[in-house]
């Protein structure tokens, strides 16, 4: 555990990707969360159970905060914040149900799991 302690690399942990799906003749476009963190992935199909689902606004509300609050932390690392950079996020843009369900468990998975505050007043969904 030294080890790693004394180690300062950076980890990537999520990324919300764009996908160019063709469906019959229409293009359109799918986005992703993409994590790297085999345990968050685990541990999201444990609590990704439909009597704990909230509305998608919910999850968006909540990811504005977290993803503004992420990407401030990643412009400016400390040695308790050793995240890879920012999230591509964006507020306007629709990324449906599933991937801000997603997005906002791994912000969960962050602040309960691996004990690192994001937000201080964010909800608790999860209770070890």
């Amino acid at each position: 555990m030294a080890a790693v302690l004394a180690c300062n690399t950076q980890r990537k942990a999520v990324e919300v990707s764009k996908n160019n799906v063709e469906v019959a003749s229409e293009d359109s476009l799918e986005y992703d969360v993409e994590t790297f963190d085999q345990r968050f992935e685990t541990w999201y199909q444990l609590q990704n159970t439909p009597s704990k689902y909230r509305s998608q606004s919910y999850y968006e509300n909540w990811n504005r905060q977290y993803v503004s609050e992420w990407n401030a932390r990643c412009a400016h690392p400390s040695r308790n914040w050793n995240f890879e950079p920012v999230i591509g996020y964006e507020p306007g843009e629709d990324y449906g149900f599933e991937l801000n369900h997603k997005l906002f468990y791994y912000f969960m998975y962050v602040e309960n799991v691996l004990k690192i505050k994001i937000v201080a007043s964010g909800p608790r969904i999860y209770e070890p």
